[in-house]
């Protein structure tokens, strides 16, 4: 039986070197479209979320950073004050506390990686809980 480690934070580190997708658990939200799912590292976190046609990238901010990139789908994103029509390939940065999100746009699922820094509970609390994305201006 081997022991599980944790980082800093106290988040445990996620001890696979190799894995598919389907071997992470999914967190889903029906009311908002969205499926996620969660690797940590020791300083990162690592997000596949999955977001259906229609539905809404809620605009939020935190105090972490965050680079992002599109595999499928259409986003009208907004990063800051900087808002664009992006695809597959394209992806974004959003700094700690710069608000960001968008709507999914055409008929394809939207489906996104996302990389955290640093590791803390906070985006664990959301996902473990059903939270919404802190809103614009949180301090979580």
């Amino acid at each position: 039986m081997s022991e599980s480690l944790t980082n800093e934070h106290g988040v445990e580190i996620f001890t696979r070197r190799i894995f598919r997708w389907d071997e992470v658990d999914t967190v889903h939200w029906d009311d908002d479209g969205l499926d996620a799912q969660i690797v940590t590292g020791e300083h990162m976190h690592l997000i596949r979320a999955t977001y259906a046609p229609g539905s809404t990238y809620e605009m939020h901010s935190h105090p972490h950073e965050q680079f992002s990139l599109l595999l499928t789908g259409r986003i009208l994103l907004t990063v800051g004050d900087e808002t664009r029509e992006i695809g597959p390939g394209d992806g974004w940065y959003a700094a700690g506390n710069v608000p960001h999100g968008g709507q999914i746009i055409g008929d394809e699922t939207a489906v996104f990686i996302d990389v955290y820094s640093p590791a803390t509970h906070w985006i664990l609390d959301i996902l473990a809980g059903g939270k919404k994305l802190p809103p614009v201006g949180s301090v979580d």
